[in-house]
């Protein structure tokens, strides 16, 4: 059955373009920024990710993370993107839609930053929007998941602002900052409205 199939890019995947924002890949050309914007963006980004590795802003560090991401591409695993704004090229943050699981699933999980700098200010809202329907058509995605910290308003603001319901509830669902810390989950489901 078709549906079963896994998806396969042979060629780069091409850039995913939205209102005022482009995705795509990112290349070793994007570590300095990407570096910069992280560093600037640490206080800011602590509360919600997972406790960032001594050498994680490094350029071998970056390298090797570039290195797993084409690998879980070509393996159909997780497809990582940077967020640019388009009105001239900066980049603002980045989203991966990653745990992809096949079979009678068809479901991937969503995680997201922003650089403190352009947070509010509707470019991850813009992404979302324009990755739903990637996933959805391209990866032929049935469900996509996503978590936050209960106390993450500006998360929880997005996820249902861009047609995500909420689930559950997940106790010590990940480890943040350092602690296991409780999870709301959502999904929104390709038969979901815009």
């Amino acid at each position: 059955m078709a549906f079963f199939r896994t998806v396969s890019f042979s060629e780069p995947m091409p850039a995913i373009t939205g209102n005022g924002i482009m995705l795509r890949m990112p290349q070793m050309a994007d570590y300095a920024e990407w570096a910069q914007l992280r560093e600037a963006s640490r206080g800011f980004l602590t509360p919600w990710e997972p406790t960032w590795p001594s050498d994680d802003l490094t350029r071998g560090a970056f390298r090797r993370r570039l290195k797993r991401y084409a690998e879980d591409q070509r393996a159909d695993l997780a497809y990582a993107f940077m967020v640019f704004r388009n009105e001239d090229g900066a980049l603002v943050g980045g989203l991966t839609l990653a745990n992809i699981r096949r079979g009678v699933a068809q479901a991937g999980s969503l995680g997201y930053w922003m650089g403190a700098q352009f947070a509010r200010h509707g470019f991850m809202t813009a992404a979302l929007r324009a990755l739903i329907p990637f996933a959805n058509e391209n990866l032929r995605l049935h469900r996509l998941e996503a978590a936050c910290i209960p106390g993450n308003d500006a998360s929880i603001r997005l996820l249902e602002k861009t047609g995500f319901k909420r689930e559950g509830y997940a106790r010590e669902y990940l480890c943040i900052n350092g602690a296991w810390q409780d999870h709301l989950l959502y999904a929104r489901l390709r038969s979901d409205a815009p």
